[in-house]
């Protein structure tokens, strides 16, 4: 154990050894848990979830977890072994899948609203421009351009204990969201949009969710 350059203070954790010697042995239930394909709770718990978060990283080490959301249902299982993330429009930095063109390792997390445990999907991912089950891809009239084909390799669920310190689907835990800046302030003094406030203040209003597809 060492104190970081400029941080004396601060105890840095540099083993393995050390660490298991903090965190102890992983319970037997935590390693019985992990299965290679999708049992059918797992397949029923993708197929039940409109929310997800995808995680890559690039050949440097570089890292990105990009939130990804659709009605549920339309992260599309293919069979025990093989699952299909449609891409939908947004800000087309394509940050992950610039990290999947130089290294395919993708980490995935699905949350199912009002349940605390969460589903974990780690394999490999292929970016696949067109295939034929992309027509069972289409959401509210849009056929994806491309896809992530991903090779499951393990497979395991989260018990609820994160969702549950943090009282996630308890809303009196909330606070008052209008307490924090809205999109529009986000783009203005964030982003550095040149659009006046009313502008983006229309841009972010009703209309925005009707072109969640266009």
């Amino acid at each position: 154990m060492t104190a970081t350059s400029g941080d004396d203070d601060l105890l840095e954790v540099t083993s393995a050894d050390e660490l298991r010697e903090l965190l102890g042995e992983v319970g037997s239930r935590s390693v019985t848990k992990e299965w290679p394909s999708l049992h059918p709770y797992h397949r029923s718990w993708i197929e039940n979830a409109p929310f997800f978060v995808l995680a890559t990283a690039g050949v440097d080490g570089s890292c990105d977890a990009s939130p990804k959301g659709d009605p549920a249902g339309s992260v599309l299982v293919l069979d025990d072994r093989t699952i299909v993330l449609p891409e939908r429009p947004g800000n087309r930095r394509a940050d992950g899948y610039l990290n999947v063109l130089t290294n395919p390792h993708v980490g995935l997390l699905f949350v199912v609203p009002g349940r605390g445990e969460t589903l974990r999907v780690n394999g490999r991912a292929r970016i696949v421009r067109d295939a034929p089950y992309f027509d069972r891809l289409v959401v509210r009239g849009h056929r994806p351009s491309l896809a992530l084909h991903v090779d499951i390799e393990q497979v395991f669920f989260h018990c609820s204990k994160a969702f549950k310190r943090a009282g996630l689907w308890d809303p009196s835990t909330w606070g008052d969201p209008a307490e924090l800046p809205g999109p529009a302030a986000l783009s203005k003094d964030v982003a550095g949009a040149t659009a006046s406030m009313a502008e983006l203040e229309a841009h972010y209003g009703p209309s925005y969710e009707a072109r969640l597809y266009g």
